[in-house]
């Protein structure tokens, strides 16, 4: 998955700007880098609701580079964005997770879970009611 977003950044790293001053936070190499695989993770896993890969990423690191390879930058982002798009789809990643939870459709929740109980944000509400015991009344 990480052959992707490694592939863009190799690509697009001699054209980022650096810098003026070094901060204490991460350097534009490093944010164009964490958005890359940011992206591409979210593709893997969530491709569904993921419409616009390619608007994404490059509205995410386009502020990383000058004027001048705007282009460059859309079209490499635009040609790695298909062949993950397509590989994806032609090879399920075998970790891609989903919510544990069903729609009122009765239909699989296809959105990616959290960590700490297998659902989605949209439906933690599930995962407060399974942590909760039922005591049965005593017979008398």
């Amino acid at each position: 998955m990480y052959h992707f977003s490694r592939s863009i950044y190799r690509e697009l790293a001699p054209d980022i700007l650096e810098q003026e001053r070094p901060c204490d936070g991460p350097t534009n190499h490093e944010r164009v880098l964490r958005s890359c695989e940011a992206c591409v993770e979210r593709l893997a896993t969530d491709w569904y609701y993921f419409a616009k890969p390619t608007k994404t990423l490059f509205n995410d690191i386009r502020i990383y580079f000058p004027m001048s390879a705007q282009l460059r930058v859309y079209k490499t982002v635009d040609r790695y964005m298909t062949f993950a798009r397509d590989y994806f789809a032609a090879n399920p990643v075998a970790e891609r997770l989903e919510c544990r939870a069903t729609t009122r459709r009765g239909t699989p929740c296809q959105r990616v879970p959290l960590h700490q109980n297998g659902y989605c944000p949209s439906h933690q509400h599930l995962a407060e009611t399974e942590e909760v015991e039922v005591h049965e009344p005593l017979a008398a």
